[in-house]
């Protein structure tokens, strides 16, 4: 399968290796340095050099934490939404964003970068609110595009067209949060949305130049290795453009935190997790991109395991395991 962007302005603005199609074919996938078509490889190769992440607080919340679906939020969520609390602070976005950039320049020698929505709900405002925001990230120096973390019942017609006029001259990503397949484990976790409302959102994002995440977690509550794999399978399917495959780990406080105290949950060993993530990877087709392999938690806010901690660790075991199966993405992918 071959991906394009056909966006001229995006091209020229950028430096991209052609002004009006950038291709990425299987010779790309093939010279891959991981086992698996890994994100940024995907972003050097789309804009010539490293493109550095900004992860931005934009203030806004969520219909499973403000009372309109629930007020206790996702089972393994912590108060700050998976984020960094800065809006809360009184740091605008703009502040945000340049902050970061100076480590970012420091440490890798960015010199483009994307904004990445994470906290909350991202496209749970209205359409001007949105584009405020939006702007304001987008107009810093060197941003050549966003990521942006929603929930697939945070969207509708009027916002996808407002993020389709960005993805005109800018590289969009909106990361859909689903976490399981399985409508029976979204309603253990509190997700109050189904498989098929993930199913519906990606229907209507598709075709308007705007590339589709998901984020599945690796051991949930009640679930066995098969029904992970089953989440593979259909995720494989269902017209996506990239996975975050993350961990379930135990952050203090939240309600995941009060079942691993009685009893009621254990985490994944880093063994079971190494192996289930190398047979995920194996059923995904192949240019799909994976974003992440592992999650990365503050340790101050770690319960368990102790070991989702160590995630050069972890990160470094995936790949020798895909080694020494001589295991790659896709292998074992059907379409």
């Amino acid at each position: 399968m071959i991906r394009h962007i056909k966006h001229r302005r995006l091209a020229h603005d950028f430096g991209l290796n052609t002004l009006s199609t950038i291709t990425m074919t299987e010779s790309y996938l093939m010279q891959r340095s991981k086992r698996y078509t890994d994100y940024n490889h995907y972003l050097r190769q789309l804009f010539g050099q490293r493109v550095q992440k900004i992860a931005v607080d934009a203030g806004l919340s969520c219909p499973n934490r403000d009372g309109t679906l629930s007020d206790e939020g996702c089972i393994y969520c912590n108060s700050k939404g998976s984020g960094s609390g800065l809006w809360a602070k009184g740091k605008s976005i703009r502040e945000q964003v340049e902050a970061k950039k100076i480590g970012a320049v420091k440490k890798y020698k960015a010199k483009k970068f994307l904004a990445y929505f994470q906290s909350y709900s991202n496209t749970y405002a209205p359409c001007d609110r949105l584009r405020q925001i939006y702007d304001q990230a987008l107009s810093c120096e060197g941003m050549v595009g966003m990521a942006v973390g929603t929930r697939p019942d945070c969207i509708d017609a009027e916002k996808l067209d407002l993020l389709e006029s960005y993805a005109k001259d800018y590289l969009v990503w909106l990361e859909f949060g689903l976490q399981s397949v399985h409508d029976k484990t979204l309603s253990l976790i509190n997700r109050r949305h189904t498989f098929q409302d993930f199913l519906d959102a990606v229907g209507m994002t598709r075709d308007r130049g705007i590339r589709i995440c998901t984020h599945i977690i690796l051991g949930l509550p009640d679930e066995d290795r098969q029904m992970m794999l089953e989440s593979a399978k259909k995720i494989a399917g269902a017209g996506v453009d990239g996975v975050k495959i993350h961990l379930l780990y135990v952050i203090k406080g939240t309600a995941l935190d009060r079942m691993y105290n009685t009893g009621d949950y254990t985490p994944m060993t880093q063994d079971a997790y190494v192996e289930t993530v190398c047979d995920f990877l194996e059923l995904l087709p192949k240019e799909m991109i994976i974003q992440r392999i592992t999650g990365d938690p503050h340790l101050d806010e770690l319960r368990a395991p102790l070991w989702a901690g160590r995630y050069r660790e972890t990160f470094n075991l995936i790949q020798e395991t895909l080694e020494t199966r001589d295991s790659f993405q896709g292998k074992n992918y059907t379409k």
